[in-house]
């Protein structure tokens, strides 16, 4: 005879199984955007002959770094641009979307959000609330779109918002902590339509953090200026320790490497720090990961919903970042659930979250994540800020396996 908790455990093993098997169509589609991304990159690293020697690093200044410009090469290539810069030293995402924000913005530019309010870490970058540092203090005006119905990108409000002096539109794709909609590839291709059908000079940049790998095609394939994202996401692969990239056309690429160096440096300098084999490893591990991961959202959202929880995006919707969001209401079932993530971490698992202030951000937030690298969202972690209606974000996942075993717990 079955203990309870024996029961309990069974019962939770067969809603997985339902939740795979309705899932089959979904997860061969996923299949094929992994086959189609990994094509890319051993492409990528083959047409651009890498070598052993490219492992090879040097000090100091970085001059004749043969490693660094042989990934930049090889970026530019999987993202379709002319050039990339890939660096250990972007501290994060958001590092490297100021470096493109004050890069190629000047004095009296205009700069235009189409996707709401962005992430809250930008907040002071762009000035929403303090002018110190920010672009506003440097003189740049900003303009944000509401969202139509608080979900969807209004594209017949672009061209009201949108002026002569608008010199860049902000494209941020994934929803950071906004209950909206994720914007797909092929949303953000409708974004730079209307855009450059109002004026073909306008920068169009897209914050592709979260979403790199997550579709056949990136922002860039679809008419984007600049892209940027950060090695500790998607195309980190789980491995590498630190940095960032940004992808695009080379005169907007070379204007916001010249800020992460400085003006006549540009992306001619800077040691890799022994970094340049564990960046392009992680690349050729990421689009597996991210399948992986994929996977992962994909199971988290449909068993949340089957309980009664609203989800976004829903289980066999197409997935554009490593995230989603669930509606929780409940105060306490989030830090329980951030508990149990935490619990069952190959890192920390001994350790409690709570809730606190961070920096950059305006509500005290919950964070939950043992992983291998500090701030991975690769790897399975869950966070959220402490503020009604309680969603609870959930991403990453580098073993499917792991987030299956972590659902089962939550589930008991």
């Amino acid at each position: 005879m079955l203990t309870k908790e024996e029961n309990s455990t069974a019962g939770i093993e067969l809603q997985i199984l339902e939740a795979e098997k309705n899932l089959v169509t979904h997860f061969q589609y996923l299949d094929e955007i992994e086959q189609s991304n990994f094509q890319k990159v051993l492409n990528a690293l083959t047409e651009n002959q890498l070598g052993e020697q490219h492992f090879s690093w040097v000090t100091g200044y970085g001059h004749d770094d043969l490693g660094r410009a042989k990934i930049d090469q090889i970026y530019a290539q999987i993202f379709n641009t002319e050039a990339a810069v890939v660096r250990p030293h972007f501290v994060s995402g958001t590092h490297a979307i100021s470096c493109c924000l004050f890069g190629c913005l000047r004095p009296g530019d205009e700069l235009v959000s189409v996707a709401g309010e962005p992430y809250d870490t930008l907040h002071q970058i762009i000035g929403i609330n303090n002018n110190s540092g920010s672009l506003k203090e440097s003189g740049i005006t900003y303009k944000e779109i509401p969202l139509k119905n608080n979900f969807d990108v209004d594209l017949d409000a672009i061209p009201r918002y949108v002026s002569t002096k608008t010199k860049m539109v902000f494209i941020q794709r994934s929803k950071g902590y906004h209950w909206r909609k994720s914007l797909t590839v092929s949303d953000i291709e409708q974004i730079i339509s209307v855009v450059k059908n109002i004026n073909k000079n306008i920068i169009c940049f897209v914050d592709n953090c979260f979403g790199e790998f997550t579709e056949h095609k990136e922002p860039t394939d679809v008419g984007a200026d600049i892209t940027c994202g950060s090695l500790i996401k998607n195309l980190g692969g789980g491995i590498v320790t630190s940095g960032g990239y940004i992808a695009g056309k080379k005169k907007y690429v070379h204007l916001a490497a010249e800020r992460l160096t400085a003006p006549g440096i540009g992306e001619k300098g800077g040691c890799m720090f022994d970094m340049s084999r564990m960046i392009l490893q992680g690349l050729f591990f990421a689009p597996h990961v991210i399948n992986q991961v994929l996977k992962g959202i994909s199971l988290t959202s449909y068993l949340f919903q089957k309980d009664g929880y609203e989800v976004n995006p829903k289980p066999d919707e197409v997935k554009t970042d490593i995230v989603v969001s669930i509606k929780l209401n409940d105060k306490d079932f989030l830090q329980k659930i951030c508990k149990i993530v935490q619990s069952n971490s190959p890192v920390n698992s001994h350790l409690t979250p709570i809730p606190c202030k961070l920096p950059g951000y305006e509500d005290e937030v919950i964070m939950a994540g043992g992983t291998f690298i500090e701030g991975s969202t690769i790897e399975l972690s869950c966070d959220a800020p402490i503020r009604e209606p309680y969603v609870l974000y959930w991403q990453g996942g580098l073993n499917y396996l792991h987030t299956k075993i972590v659902l089962s717990k939550i589930f008991k």
